[in-house]
């Protein structure tokens, strides 16, 4: 494991959800980390994590969570938590991008 990362010498790297790409910053079997980039207009579908806590802290950007049945208009500087078992998505309704650190942690 690395004990300095720098992020701005990573590539962005679209997963398995279209116009949402990562920089893994920390991988461990007991959690994650890794800043998050949203286009403008992308959706993150509603999911479940079964076993993890998961969060989000807004860097950038103005993304909207749905987090079981409250929905959040965020801004940067925010910290939203997304517990297990609870549906969730994100959404990007701007034309700007959203820059977010999220993470996990197992239950």
């Amino acid at each position: 494991m690395k004990n300095k990362i720098a992020p701005n010498e990573m590539e962005w790297k679209e997963r398995s959800v279209k116009n949402f790409s990562g920089k893994e910053l920390l991988m461990l079997d007991k959690g994650t980390l890794k800043l998050v980039k949203a286009a403008p207009h992308a959706f993150y579908p509603e999911h479940i994590h079964p076993d993890t806590t998961e969060y989000a802290y807004v860097l950038k950007g103005h993304p909207h969570f749905q987090i079981g049945t409250d929905e959040f208009d965020a801004s940067p500087d925010e910290f939203f938590i997304f517990p297990p078992n609870v549906k969730h998505a994100i959404r990007n309704k701007s034309n700007a991008e959203c820059i977010l650190l999220v993470g996990c942690i197992k239950n």
